[in-house]
C-alpha cells in the first residue's frame, strides 16, 4: 500500500470550507485550560465537518499562536463563539433546539460505544476542563451525560482525545433518516 499524498486526499480550500454544509453538532468547551487541546479540538472538529465550537470561560480563544500550533489552520476554518459563561452557552442552545451532551462520569451516564444519536437531532457536546471536567452546574444542565468506558488505572483521557472520541460517535453512530 502507497500513503497517500496532499494531492490524492483533495481537500478543499479555507472558503469552500466554509461555504459547506456542515454537521449540526456543535462542540463545547468548559473551561478548557490548554491552548495545545484547544487547537487540537479545533483540529478534529474541522475533520469531522463539525457546524460550530463554542469557547467558555477561560477557555481561550484564536487569534493565537499557540492554538495555530496543534490546529494547524482550523481554527480559521472553523465557526466559533465564545461566551463568558458555559451556562449561558448551553441555554442558547437550548433554545435553538438542541440535545446538550456533557462528556463526564456521573452516576446514571450513558456509555459514548452505546449512543446511538438519531440523525434528524441537533446535538451538543460539551467536554470540560482538563482537571475539574464539566462543571456540575453545566452537567446539571445537559440532557443526557456521556461516559467513555475505561479500563486501566487512570481514571480520565486527555479532553482533546475525548472530544475526538465523542465526535466520532455522534456523527457516526446514528438511527433513522
Amino acid at each position: 500500500m502507497e500513503k497517500k499524498n496532499i494531492r490524492d486526499l483533495h481537500r478543499m480550500s479555507v472558503a469552500d470550507f466554509r461555504a459547506s454544509e456542515k454537521s449540526p453538532l456543535v462542540v463545547v468547551l468548559d473551561n478548557v485550560r490548554s491552548l495545545n487541546n484547544i487547537g487540537s479540538i479545533f483540529r478534529t472538529c474541522d475533520g469531522f465537518a463539525v457546524g460550530r465550537v463554542i469557547l467558555c470561560g477561560i477557555t481561550a480563544t484564536p487569534p493565537s499562536a499557540e492554538i495555530h500550533k496543534t490546529a494547524l489552520g482550523a481554527e480559521m476554518s472553523m465557526d466559533w463563539a465564545y461566551y463568558p459563561s458555559t451556562l449561558d452557552a448551553v441555554k442558547a442552545l437550548h433554545d435553538e433546539g438542541y440535545t446538550v451532551c456533557a462528556l463526564e462520569q456521573v452516576h446514571g451516564s450513558v456509555p459514548l460505544p452505546g449512543f446511538i444519536s438519531e440523525k434528524r437531532r441537533k446535538y451538543a457536546v460539551v467536554v470540560g476542563h482538563e482537571v475539574h471536567g464539566v462543571s456540575q452546574e453545566v452537567v446539571d444542565a445537559a440532557d443526557i451525560c456521556l461516559e467513555i468506558p475505561q479500563f486501566g488505572t487512570k481514571h480520565s483521557l486527555n479532553v482533546a482525545v475525548s472530544a475526538a472520541l465523542a465526535v466520532y460517535q455522534l456523527t457516526f453512530g446514528q438511527q433513522g433518516e
